[in-house]
């Protein structure tokens, strides 16, 4: 049986607001559904999966389209009446609320329910703050209020720290509780000039306006940071969630909403690089390292193709002789000089580059390793990014056997970071290049996460220990202890233990006396470039290195 025709008419909405969040859908002006509506401002049940016409087929998309062009934000609806796709409807209400369309779906007797679809369109449900889309038409508005007085606005971004950690341990539900309590004291903090927002996730935002500009949004984001220090009940469990904040002010920093959230942005970035639970402001030197990260980054990605990256070699001693060279990756800018590794390979690894850099060294460190004695091995590290890379065993494996190096002489160094998720990716990985014969080494053991259960769950053949712990060791009781313990576990495994930084003869004479078995640093020697590699293993092979062991 066909559906009754659906009729177009203006007029009042006739539909009742009680039950309106379930019966409502946001499109923009083409029709499209609205995934977050600028923010989260509607919670997923009342986002649309389908376009306009989707949800609608039996509507006439030209009276429609043609009906819709007639709609202004007098507030003045469009009613389409009929039964639209399910038996209780009985048409819909389409109001225009600044780009976007709100549709009602009719189900009886009806008041005026445009001052709901506002506030539902402009908040955010949870926390009840205005949302992304209010903030933008404020901060627009509040600029161009600003801009022909000599009234000072001030911006402020905040975002809660280590919010993630309580959302995944207790649950979503705990994280909107927490979010709404964030919200409360965000707001209990605020003057009667200040407007808080909730842009999406946990980033909120607050205007600032008034007299004693910035000095004012300086002691506010003071009180904020104050204000967060202190914990968070959640179904009864005490949470510490703190704030970072970021400020910029106007005309100061910027004129246009843009300007601002740029400035507030990086100041913002900054305080969570300084330690997070701390509220900075825009400073222009924040700009300039960021474009010299941006020049940095797009230097990056044309560094392998150009040839600017070199690999030098730090030799490694056993029993007063040398056993190998650890490469290490170097990068020479053709205007900033030489890139320290610390800098550039956080970013290589961010931006996805690390496998194909990785590839290049491990390529060119197992070639110079032809060149050197059979006995001696090469160590090259792999980067959390580089081993979490699909088909990495593969490549290696082709690697070795294109350049003809015994897998043998190979050790390839990894941090305790790579192994943080102790998956069966990571096992079976680890595993396979043990069967490889490839020697595997856990690099810096003891600075990020030890955990003694790697040493069980994964095959290692050598432990590295970090430079922290031998820089003191000829004085320092607590590194003695600590360097002793590893070195007597790392033997009671079946492992070997290298020490990095070893500078003097009374750090090797220490590291010899409780049985180290490997010596890596200035006192052994500094990393040489390819061409000095020759000469010193002439020089190593007649006569003994001076480190005592």
């Amino acid at each position: 049986m066909r559906k009754p025709a659906a009729r177009l008419a203006l007029g009042k909405p006739e539909a009742e607001a009680s039950s309106l969040i379930d019966r409502l859908l946001f499109f923009d002006r083409d029709f499209n559904p609205i995934e977050d509506l600028h923010g989260n401002a509607l919670p997923p049940s009342v986002k649309p999966a389908a376009s306009f016409w989707e949800h609608f087929p039996e509507l006439d998309k030209s009276a429609v389209t043609l009906a819709f062009r007639s709609l202004d934000d007098s507030g003045k609806p469009l009613r389409i009446s009929g039964h639209l796709g399910t038996p209780d409807s009985h048409g819909l209400t389409i109001y225009r609320i600044g780009d976007l369309f709100a549709v009602v779906r009719s189900e009886g007797p009806v008041d005026d329910e445009r001052a709901t679809l506002l506030h539902l369109a402009t908040h955010d449900p949870l926390t009840g703050l205005p949302n992304r889309r209010q903030f933008s038409e404020d901060l627009t508005t509040l600029l161009q209020e600003t801009a022909g007085s000599n009234e000072t606005l001030s911006l402020m971004q905040l975002d809660l720290d280590d919010f993630k950690p309580v959302n995944d341990t207790l649950g979503h539900a705990a994280g909107d509780k927490l979010l709404q309590s964030a919200a409360r004291r965000i707001l209990a903090c605020l003057s009667s000039d200040d407007r808080a927002y909730r842009l999406a996730g946990d980033e909120f935002t607050v205007i600032s306006v008034g007299s004693g500009q910035p000095a004012k949004a300086h002691r506010l984001a003071e009180d904020l940071v104050a204000a967060f220090k202190k914990p968070f009940t959640i179904n009864g469990i005490a949470v510490f969630v703190g704030t970072s904040i970021g400020i910029s002010t106007a005309p100061t920093d910027g004129t246009t909403p843009e300007e601002l959230m740029k400035a507030s942005d990086l100041a913002l970035y900054t305080a969570k690089k300084e330690g997070r639970g701390r509220a900075k402001a825009f400073d222009p030197a924040m700009l300039e390292l960021l474009e010299q990260r941006e020049l940095l980054r797009r230097s990056l990605r044309m560094a392998l193709v150009q040839q600017q990256f070199y690999v030098e070699y730090q030799p490694i001693a056993e029993g007063g002789r040398i056993v190998g060279f650890e490469a290490l990756l170097r990068w020479h800018h053709p205007l900033l000089g030489k890139i320290p590794p610390a800098s550039f390979i956080p970013m290589a690894e961010a931006d996805g580059m690390m496998p194909e850099i990785g590839a290049w060294v491990l390529e060119q460190a197992c070639n110079e390793a032809m060149k050197w004695p059979e006995n001696y091995l090469v160590a090259v590290n792999l980067s959390a990014a580089e081993f979490l890379t699909s088909g990495l065993t593969d490549r290696i494996s082709q690697t070795l056997d294109l350049v003809g190096l015994p897998p043998e002489r190979l050790e390839l160094e990894i941090t305790e970071s790579v192994l943080l998720e102790r998956t069966v990716n990571n096992i079976d990985t680890l595993n396979t290049l043990n069967v490889l014969g490839i020697r595997i080494s856990l690099d810096d053991f003891g600075t990020e996460y030890s955990s003694l259960s790697y040493l069980k769950t994964f095959p290692f053949d050598t432990i590295k220990i970090d430079k922290y712990f031998i820089t003191d060791l000829e004085t320092d009781l607590k590194s003695q202890a600590i360097v002793r313990c590893i070195v007597n576990l790392a033997h009671d495994l079946d492992m070997q233990v290298t020490a990095e930084g070893v500078e003097t003869p009374g750090q090797a004479e220490w590291l010899h006396g409780v049985g180290c078995d490997r010596l890596q640093g200035y006192l052994v020697s500094r990393p040489l470039a390819v061409e000095a590699i020759d000469d010193f293993i002439t020089r190593a092979d007649a006569s003994k290195i001076h480190a005592r062991q």
